[in-house]
């Protein structure tokens, strides 16, 4: 058992509480609170943070940690298709070992960063068992692309079936990503829906990203279109439809899928996700990234209004210049000044954790959920705006708390 005390706790399950302490026993918190009524029932030594706010530990619901290498890499365009182009290009440069590099680089920068529970999608499957078992929760989706037909390689299925394989060394878990519907056929979809319900894995998955998606859906035209007609994508299925609606008109994915992007949607997108079947839907919003490949803007005040659980990534360094969700919630802040501090932070804990379907134990701070937090010094001033200062943090953090374990920077 260890007993904290800190200046300030923000449980994101009711009101910051002055003066704290809480208890963590094995990986768990136990018991949250005053620090007078906590430590009274504790007769223990106390590991004193000193004038530290804590909070819960940030997930960061979208992520591509083998683009890392990618940083500073493509300019900003305004051509989807163009910037497409560019991150196949530099992928056939780059050798396994060097992806194996990147995601680990990505991997030290999220957590120092505040990171402690990543939904990362593996484009590159063989390197899955060269990584060592991360200090943060990591949550593998292996991404699923059949856009044209192609042989199949041992060596490019090498690593792919450990998500099939319990976890037993690692935090966190696996889970399955058909890419978008420009990239991934209905049967992939299908396929990947049946796996997730069979074996309990999440689903996550692009779509309406760009006006150049859209076009191609709805109207049969456009860079993208053109692009994959030319190498060999079958194209009956565009027409007359938005790339959302694809998905849920059959349907093609799950009730609790976890949508990324929905920049382009039009009213009919709107009406069907406010259906009760899709409730549980959670849509991940990429600011910095968003705004790196000039997106039409995000929809964020309609999707909220229609009770839409939305969450925050970062994307990759493909297409943005850090791995920062202090820096993700600035932007969405920037963009929607009437949001408040409170509610970008849930999009960085208590939502994402929700997509996961582990609302129970992640994403707050209290009794039965896992011990993950993270410290940030607390001047006197955060006391009475705690979550507008927790935004403006722009250091490393210098202390978190991963499943009961405590790592200092």
């Amino acid at each position: 058992m260890s007993v904290y005390r800190c200046r300030l706790l923000i449980t994101m399950g009711g009101e910051p509480i002055r003066n704290a302490a809480f208890v963590v026993e094995q990986n768990r918190f136990t018991q949250v609170g005053p620090a007078s009524a906590v430590l009274a029932g504790n007769h223990g030594p106390v590991i004193d943070l000193g004038e530290m706010a804590v909070m819960p530990g940030l997930i960061n619901a979208h992520c591509h940690l083998d683009y890392t290498l990618m940083r500073g890499a493509i300019l900003p365009s305004r051509s989807f298709s163009h910037w497409v182009g560019r991150i196949n290009a530099l992928k056939r440069v780059f050798s396994d070992d060097e992806y194996l590099h990147a995601t680990k680089l990505g991997l030290a920068e999220l957590r120092r960063n505040g990171t402690t529970t990543i939904l990362d999608i593996a484009a590159i499957p063989q390197i899955l068992p060269r990584l060592a078992p991360s200090s943060v929760r990591l949550y593998t989706f292996l991404e699923l692309i059949d856009v044209r037909p192609r042989p199949w390689e041992d060596r490019y299925a090498f690593g792919s079936w450990c998500v099939f394989e319990p976890v037993t060394n690692r935090l966190g878990g696996f889970g399955l990503s058909p890419h978008s519907p420009y990239t991934a056929s209905a049967p992939l979809y299908k396929l990947a829906r049946e796996c997730g319900q069979r074996f309990g894995l999440p689903v996550t998955t692009h779509v309406a990203e760009s006006d150049e998606e859209f076009s191609m859906f709805f109207e049969r035209r456009g860079p993208l279109f053109d692009l994959l007609k030319k190498i060999g994508r079958p194209m009956d299925d565009c027409g007359g439809i938005t790339p959302l609606k694809h998905l849920l008109r059959e349907p093609l994915i799950g009730p609790e899928t976890i949508l990324v992007h929905a920049n382009r949607l039009d009213h009919e997108d709107l009406e069907w996700l406010s259906r009760p079947e899709w409730a549980q839907l959670t849509i991940v919003h990429c600011p910095k990234s968003h705004r790196f490949l000039h997106h039409p803007r995000f929809p964020l005040e309609t999707l909220l209004e229609r009770g839409i659980n939305l969450a925050l990534g970062t994307d990759s360094l493909a297409s943005n210049d850090s791995l920062n969700l202090f820096a993700e919630m600035r932007a969405v802040r920037r963009n929607y000044p009437w949001l408040r501090a409170e509610d970008a932070l849930r999009m960085v804990t208590v939502n994402p954790a929700r997509a996961l379907g582990a609302g129970h134990e992640l994403g707050r701070i209290a009794p039965g959920h896992l011990a993950d937090a993270i410290g940030l010094p607390c001047p006197a001033e955060m006391l009475d705006s705690p979550y507008d200062l927790v935004l403006e943090n722009r250091s490393s953090v210098p202390w978190m708390l991963v499943d009961g374990c405590t790592y200092s920077s």
